[in-house]
Order: C-alpha cells, then structure tokens, then sequence
C-alpha cells in the first residue's frame, strides 16, 4: 500500500515522520479524511477546501496548492486500486528544534481499504451520553480528539454509542459527528456555533432544503430530548438516527421519516457522483 509524504511516494508499513515533529511532540497538525466509492473520491473539492480552512485556523501554511493535493489523491488512488477506502490528508506543524514552534509542515496521505453498510435498518439507531464540553478551535479539524478518546470508558459504561458534547445547555457537536434535530414544526435544525463543518453536513442541509425548512442555529438539550427526530452525520456514518439520550427516548424511539428519506437521498447523491466518468 503507497502513503504520500512530501512530494515521496513510500510503503505505508515504512511510512514515517521525525520525533520533533509538532503532531507527536504537541498534538498540532490538521487533518481532513474522505471516503471514495469505485475508486473516485467523494466531495473532495470540499474537503480540500475545509483543509485549507483548517490549516489557516492553525496557522499553517499548505506546502501545495489545492489543485496540486487533488492531483496526488488521484494518483494515490490509482496505484493502490482500492475500490472503496478512506483517504486522510494530515498538515502537521513540522519539525521543531524546540519542540513547540511550528515550521514547514509535514503532509501525510494514506488510504485504507474502508467498509460501508449501504443499507439502511429501520430499527437501527443509537444511543447517546452527554458531555460539558466544547472543543478548543472548533471550526478546525485539528487531530485534537483528547476528550473523546478520554471519554470512551464513560460511554462504554453507560451502554452509548457516543458522547454529544454540551455547554451552558447548548449541544455542539460529537466528537466525530455533527447533530442535527426535526422540531415539531418539521424543522430541520442543526448547531451554527462551536462546530466542525461537516461535509456530509453540508450536503444534508441541501437535500433536506429542497422539501422542507432547514436553519443553522442554536440548539438546546431541550431541544434534542423534545425533537420529533435526531439524527448524526459524517464521512463513514452517512446518517445515523439518534433514539435515546441520556436514557430518555426520542420521541417514539424509532427513526423517523425525515431521517429515512434523507438518508436515501444521500446515498443517491453517492451513486450520481460515481457515475461520472
């Protein structure tokens, strides 16, 4: 399997970076990860643009042009001929004579073979935690995940799929998902501040908008535990609905209509994609 590491094109089981790298030494690099589908890889123009945004946040200068990162992931994906894989570009901040000063970042590309359930289980769902917090610089997608790995005991002792972080009564995010809720008045709802944002986010509230009224703004635990329907979106989750919080039901603890017809439209949103040639 090939990795990319600047502008060298190595075995990913000899793939390797320096110990003063600011990623290893202090945590500080950004990333982004995409799934492709036969071999073509999905929204990529807006994860790049998300990395640039990313990469800006932290300060960190992009060695390549956004054009010059499409051109390697293509190449990355014909010589490893993974039909469906996920693909992460890591930024980090370089290495650091000092240890805590960022120089020329070190870009990492890998791709691993990636599997995904197509089919959508009416009965499936999960379950969620709550937890106050909020991540630092949250509009970036830095490989910060300290209290989401820290918090997975909790989450496993409760019988959780995943912790929702919360703050002063206002949900945010998950640690690797964006939350969205149907109000009772057919409202599809999700958090405007302190998140990531997401790029299955994004095409959700496209498609959602076309049949029903769609609006990013605060949004209360109230609001989730009163929601007709929530549900969880990312890059491996597509959608995922949402059946208890904190031990209280969802509504009537099932998936809801809105969350099952948006997940069909997704998936052929998919298909449109790889079906260009």
């Amino acid at each position: 399997m090939w990795t990319f590491i600047n502008d060298n094109w190595v075995d990913a089981e000899k793939a390797s970076i320096h110990v003063s790298d600011l990623a290893i030494q202090r945590g500080y690099a950004v990333f982004d990860f995409f799934r492709t589908v036969e071999q073509k890889p999905l929204f990529i123009d807006d994860h790049l643009e998300r990395l640039q945004h990313s990469a800006a946040v932290l300060r960190l200068k992009l060695p390549y042009t956004v054009n010059e990162l499409k051109q390697i992931v293509l190449e990355l994906v014909n010589r490893n001929q993974l039909s469906t894989s996920g693909i992460r570009i890591t930024v980090t901040g370089g290495n650091a004579a000092d240890t805590y000063t960022p120089t020329t970042p070190n870009v990492i590309i890998t791709q691993s073979p990636l599997t995904m359930d197509a089919a959508f289980d009416a009965q499936k769902g999960i379950t969620l935690i709550t937890e106050e917090y909020v991540r630092e610089l949250p509009t970036a997608k830095s490989i910060n995940y300290l209290m989401g790995v820290y918090l997975q005991q909790k989450v496993k002792d409760a019988g959780a799929a995943d912790v929702l972080y919360v703050k002063d009564s206002y949900v945010s995010e998950l640690p690797r998902s964006n939350i969205f809720i149907v109000n009772q008045q057919n409202e599809l709802i999700t958090p405007d501040k302190n998140v990531l944002s997401g790029i299955t986010r994004k095409h959700i509230l496209q498609l959602a908008a076309t049949f029903l009224s769609v609006k990013e703004q605060p949004v209360t635990l109230r609001d989730v535990l009163t929601a007709k329907e929530v549900f969880v979106s990312s890059t491996t989750k597509r959608l995922l609905p949402v059946l208890n919080v904190n031990g209280q039901p969802i509504a009537n603890g099932n998936p809801g209509a809105v969350t099952k017809e948006l997940y069909t439209q997704f998936l052929l949103l998919e298909k449109q994609i790889t079906a260009v040639t």
